[in-house]
């Protein structure tokens, strides 16, 4: 039976809108049971001539695309065989290949760990898929708005602050401006550059003797403790902690402390900016609100736009270290735990569940809060409190992110 160019050009664009919608596994149970079908119904198929056996040369034959066009036209047949025999009271070969695409669908999706949660990551894998591309492009201008927020702040400064204290500080206050601003300065732009440049780790895909917890199902490598699967950056990360947009990298083994310190001063530095322009701000907002009244002083322009350069500084820096205050602290909380961003939610979960079994779940990567800190930032001795913390240092952590000491015994709870 020959088919128009415009039926067969239709079915493959409902093929295509299948596929678009996430329905490989649907589709390849479908053509199952009409080949199951067509097995049972063998006799019948054959008392119709030749018309069977040449469709059949044909689909071995044809293009894929034909191949699965075919296939579709005969789902669509067998659908309307099926409502016809249910129609005339006949419906139980129809209740019988219903029960048997059942049994294939839940052979294919279930299993002992199907739960809500993988059902729903499931429907929403579109949109992951739409969330992740979107980041990965969004992450440049994020990197932009950040270095050019940055940029205006330091100018500002430089221009409308600096000749201010200058002029009217005390020689003490004004060397204290001086060298804690510029501190803060070089400690926020080395840790930004160094966060966004360097590679967060990645598990070795050439060892063999690497010990491993689990397979990534993605990249089909071996993914050691604490190795996660970033979907943006489409590789495992080793101490995965999350993708973060504003440096368009992940943070990971080799660049936590970086993240972790960049959040930390650039807190801290606008924290010093909104405490030490407050007094500024509140004169150059009374300065901007003269200028509405009938008889406005005579400001000059650079006197105008010094001032509203002020409010503008004071505003952006006031609310980026409320914002930035939350995150630093959530960051240090977890720190003192031992803990990531993506361990946070497995150890939650592990928590309920041993919970309900009267157990008590112990994090194996919990070796006390000033031990954590101490292993976050590479401190092995009472001198590196200050040069590798209060100061610009590029060493690298502790271990290689593959192993990790572990606190826990055989017999204690753990969660990977």
């Amino acid at each position: 039976m020959s088919t128009s160019p415009a039926i067969r050009r239709y079915e493959e664009l409902l093929f295509y809108a299948a596929c678009l919608c996430n329905c490989w596994s649907v589709v390849l149970c479908v053509c199952v049971c009409v080949e199951v079908g067509g097995c049972r119904a063998g006799g019948g198929g054959s008392g119709r001539g030749g018309g069977g056996g040449g469709g059949g040369m044909r689909l071995s034959g044809g293009r894929w695309t034909w191949k699965l066009s075919r296939a579709m036209r005969l789902v669509l047949r067998r659908c309307r065989t099926w409502r016809r025999g249910y129609n005339q009271g006949s419906g139980g070969a129809a209740g019988e290949l219903w029960s048997y695409a059942k049994l294939l669908l839940r052979s294919l999706y279930y299993n002992s760990l199907t739960n809500s949660d993988t059902a729903l990551d499931c429907v929403f894998e579109p949109v992951y898929w739409i969330v992740d591309n979107v980041t990965r492009w969004f992450g440049v201008a994020f990197v932009s708005l950040v270095v050019l927020l940055t940029s205006s702040v330091v100018v500002i400064v430089y221009l409308c602050v600096l000749p201010i204290i200058l002029s009217t500080y005390p020689a003490p206050w004004v060397v204290w401006h001086l060298l804690c601003g510029h501190w803060l300065l070089v400690m926020v732009v080395f840790h930004y550059y160094k966060a966004t440049t360097t590679h967060p780790g990645r598990p070795p895909k050439d060892k063999s003797d690497v010990p491993v917890v689990s397979i990534c199902k993605k990249c089909i490598i071996p993914k050691p403790a604490r190795t996660h699967h970033c979907s943006i950056c489409n590789t495992c990360i080793l101490k995965m902690d999350h993708h973060c947009p504003w440096l368009n990298n992940c943070v990971g083994h080799l660049n936590h402390r970086y993240f972790f310190s960049f959040c930390l001063y650039m807190m801290l530095a606008c924290v010093y900016c909104s405490i030490s322009s407050r007094h500024m701000f509140q004169e150059a907002y009374n300065a901007i609100e003269e200028l509405f009244k009938p008889s406005p002083p005579p400001f000059t322009f650079r006197e105008t736009t010094s001032h509203k350069a002020i409010v503008f500084l004071w505003v952006l820096t006031s609310s980026v270290a409320v914002a930035l205050g939350a995150l630093t602290l959530w960051h240090g909380i977890l720190i003192s735990r031992g803990e990531t961003s993506v361990e946070r939610h497995i150890n939650r979960k592990e928590i309920r569940r041993l919970k309900e079994l009267g157990k008590v779940f112990r994090n194996p990567y919990h070796h006390g809060p000033l031990t954590n800190w101490k292993i976050m930032f590479s401190v092995e001795k009472p001198s590196h409190w200050v040069t590798r913390v209060l100061l610009p240092s590029s060493h690298p952590p502790m271990g290689d992110g593959i192993t990790w000491d572990c606190t826990y015994t055989r017999k204690d709870p753990m969660a990977i």
